[in-house]
């Protein structure tokens, strides 16, 4: 692992394995101007025995300089993946941060497509570090 790269953070809930990896994106920040990018990859694994999809997001981000901030919406860059027992969806976004440390964590709402019943499921909390700060 290399220095720019931090640990993987995962959570188990109501049968869906959620991990998430960080990093700092040296190429989109400038901290100069107080722009910190950090990009995250998400993976969601559906072990349960029943077909899942999510519906919604709801993140909470804390920007150690600043106010924290909230951000709500329908699925996952742009998808609302629905997942049969053992499947699972990766994807990866953004997060930019004014300071250089940060931390992001959430939940997903996500509903059985067999009964429509709906379940919210964590995403593990995980940092935000610019590199150099870390050392």
């Amino acid at each position: 692992m290399n220095q720019h790269q931090k640990r993987m953070a995962t959570q188990v809930t109501h049968d869906i394995r959620i991990s998430v990896k960080a990093e700092y994106s040296h190429e989109q920040s400038d901290p100069k101007a107080g722009r910190f990018l950090f990009s995250y990859r998400i993976r969601i694994e559906n072990r349960g025995a029943r077909t899942v999809q999510l519906l919604r997001r709801h993140w909470h981000i804390v920007d150690s300089l600043f106010e924290p901030r909230e951000v709500k919406g329908p699925g996952v860059v742009g998808a609302t993946p629905v997942l049969a027992t053992g499947e699972h969806f990766t994807y990866t976004s953004f997060c930019d941060l004014r300071s250089a440390f940060g931390r992001m964590s959430g939940t997903y709402t996500m509903r059985h497509t067999d009964d429509d019943s709906g379940f919210d499921v964590v995403i593990p909390p995980f940092e935000l570090v610019y590199p150099i700060a870390a050392n």
